[in-house]
């Protein structure tokens, strides 16, 4: 039974409200865009656009939405440009009707969103599964992706790695239970892979709580963008890029082991 704490306080709301203010007082809005055919994505866009500033797209990984992605880092990207946060779909407040779940879709949709925006040439930061979406923006749209930063993108992986032992999970069952969690035990494994020095002795209750708060929507749908990700893929059939690319990487990451950014690289 959970302490009564947790029924009178969710430390995941109040972060949630704290991370809402914070993207508004950096001088963002929040925005809905109906993009047609039953797909609408969320974003955070800039309250007033200043034409001198180039414009940045951040888009988030798998593990969180636009606000817990960036909240922490908003300020060392608000003074130079114009900021774009979406949340990619089925994450935060965007979603699709529609069939597709690969990250070639989300691509196509992040760029009508931009579109939408009236934003035609972007530089963009993509975080590990964000990474796969800014990558295959810049491959279909070379013409408005300037520059990208890549952390922790693990674009070059192939479907025979998992079978070969280059990751700490064994198949994509496993795989997607870690990175969408459903109990607190499957939180605490998706910790000990994220961080180097995960939190110790977090209550079991806290961790039921941000579960029940973030990740209880479009579970199935999360399981398959996953699978989207590895079905078929080869090195081979990566499509190249041009544009000027920063690679950033955790020497220690257990999610995309550092053989993959030594592959990107190449």
């Amino acid at each position: 039974m959970l302490p009564k704490i947790s029924k009178c306080f969710s430390f995941t709301v109040t972060r949630d409200w704290f991370y809402r203010q914070s993207f508004s007082n950096a001088g963002l809005r929040s925005v809905i865009t109906d993009l047609g055919e039953g797909t609408v994505m969320h974003c955070w866009v800039p309250k007033i656009l200043k034409p001198t500033k180039p414009s940045l797209l951040l888009i988030h990984g798998f593990g969180a939405n636009a606000m817990w992605q960036y909240g922490e880092h908003l300020r060392h990207f608000i003074t130079r440009f114009n900021v774009y946060v979406p949340d990619l779909l089925f994450f935060g407040e965007s979603f699709t009707s529609r069939p597709e779940r690969t990250e070639t879709f989300q691509a196509v949709c992040v760029k009508k969103l931009m579109n939408a925006h009236g934003v035609r040439r972007m530089s963009l930061v993509g975080i590990s599964y964000g990474g796969f979406v800014g990558y295959s923006m810049a491959a279909q749209f070379p013409e408005s992706v300037e520059k990208l930063v890549l952390c922790c993108t693990g674009v070059c992986l192939e479907e025979q790695d998992m079978q070969n032992g280059l990751f700490k999970v064994s198949d994509l069952d496993e795989a997607a239970s870690i990175l969408v969690p459903q109990t607190p035990e499957k939180l605490r494994e998706l910790m000990r892979f994220s961080f180097v020095r995960p939190a110790r002795g977090v209550p079991t209750w806290f961790l039921a709580d941000f579960i029940e708060v973030m990740c209880t929507e479009y579970v199935e749908q999360k399981k398959e963008l996953i699978e989207a990700i590895l079905k078929d893929r080869q090195l081979s059939k990566l499509p190249k890029i041009t544009q000027p690319t920063l690679i950033v990487w955790g020497e220690l990451d257990q999610v995309f082991p550092l053989e993959l950014g030594h592959r990107l690289k190449r």
